[in-house]
């Protein structure tokens, strides 16, 4: 898990002590109206917008204090016209000390109802992290960052996964992303990541660890009611590198194809034949998987994510681009590169992102040890 940045804290931080004086704004701005206009202009409008904007974006207190403010103001001015005495008046008042008694409901409603949600996402994140642990920061040669950054629009837990395996064939990691959020996401995620841990151990090659996914994946789907048991698959990117030689394997099911960056050159590495996603190859009858083998010399680093980073677009729907953001530029190690290609999405998005997003960095360091 990351914690949302500094940046984007110092500036909600900002802007809340700078909406705190937006009911204050409002009710001087009435109060300036109904004085300096005819008598018979009445800013009741204002005096019951402030407790309201109040009720939505302040506290309690803050709340009471705005529509004591609001009916005092709407008092004074009415004397100073001569209209507290008459039914007109009294209605305005009335009206303006009902308006701001209702800004205090809907500002306890609003209140239990961000702190159940508050709740919901804290159980949500809690759930993610027993389920994708940390892995190490290095494991021989190799330096290794992940990210999730989730959306959290809604409480869900999302269905993306990541894993690392230090295993007799090297270094194997796995990312992944299962359709649908939800628990029965989280289930997935834990099926996928138990068959990898154990498969990644005991398998001699990639293929053979996806062959156990596909099974693990297929016997956890058969569990599944109605459309569910058919419609569920992962899609996922397997990697493989070995603890000598300069070169890296993988096997990619219907995943966003990883990239290699070295030198600040970056290499979009597509499978050499396209397949299905985990769970449904045997449906299909399709053929075995194909490993790939591609360079990865010392001081190159490889980057698997899920496509909440290619699939986060800016205002105007333009689609994030990972190679053009992370061509010509260097970083000391994967952190720094996690790092800053989460501020590149931020920054594109306008800190909107609609989709979680698991990246998993790993650096061959260039003299071979951590």
């Amino acid at each position: 898990m990351r914690a949302p940045s500094a940046g984007r804290t110092a500036v909600r931080r900002w802007s809340l002590r700078h909406l705190c004086w937006l009911p204050v704004l409002i009710l001087a701005g009435g109060a300036l109206l109904d004085y300096h206009t005819s008598p018979h202009f009445s800013a009741e409008a204002f005096y019951t917008a402030a407790p309201m904007t109040a009720a939505a974006l302040l506290s309690l207190r803050a709340t009471i204090l705005s529509g004591i403010a609001a009916c005092v103001t709407d008092y004074l001015l009415l004397t100073h016209f001569g209209f507290i005495g008459d039914s007109g008046g009294r209605s305005e008042l009335a009206a303006v000390a009902t308006v701001s008694a209702f800004a205090v409901v809907v500002n306890r409603l609003m209140y239990y109802s961000d702190v159940r949600l508050q709740s919901a996402r804290r159980i949500a994140l809690a759930v993610q992290s027993a389920v994708l642990p940390r892995p190490p920061a290095s494991v021989g040669s190799c330096r290794i960052a992940v990210r999730y950054e989730a959306a959290a629009k809604d409480a869900q837990i999302g269905g993306d996964l990541y894993g690392v395996q230090d295993t007799p064939y090297g270094v194997r990691c796995l990312v992944g992303d299962v359709r649908g959020k939800g628990m029965g996401a989280v289930k997935a995620v834990d099926v996928a990541l138990g068959v990898f841990r154990e498969a990644a151990d005991d398998e001699p090659t990639l293929v053979g660890v996806a062959a156990r996914l596909e099974r693990g994946l297929r016997r956890e789907a058969d569990r599944r009611p109605g459309l569910e048991r058919t419609e569920g698959f992962v899609t996922g990117a397997l990697a493989e590198i070995p603890r000598s030689g300069d070169e890296l394997r993988l096997v990619n099911r219907g995943h966003p194809a990883p990239l290699l960056l070295h030198g600040g050159r970056v290499r979009c590495v597509e499978p050499s034949e396209p397949s299905l996603p985990l769970g449904l190859a045997g449906l299909l009858g399709a053929d075995e998987d194909r490993t790939d083998t591609v360079p990865f010399p010392p001081g190159s680093t490889l980057l698997l994510y899920t496509d909440g980073l290619t699939e986060a677009r800016d205002r105007a729907g333009v689609f994030y681009d990972p190679v053009a953001g992370l061509t010509g530029r260097e970083f000391p190690g994967p952190d720094a590169l996690l790092d800053a290609l989460l501020t590149d999405v931020s920054r594109h998005t306008g800190g909107r992102i609609t989709d979680d997003m698991a990246l998993l960095a790993v650096t061959r360091d260039v003299d071979g040890s951590p």
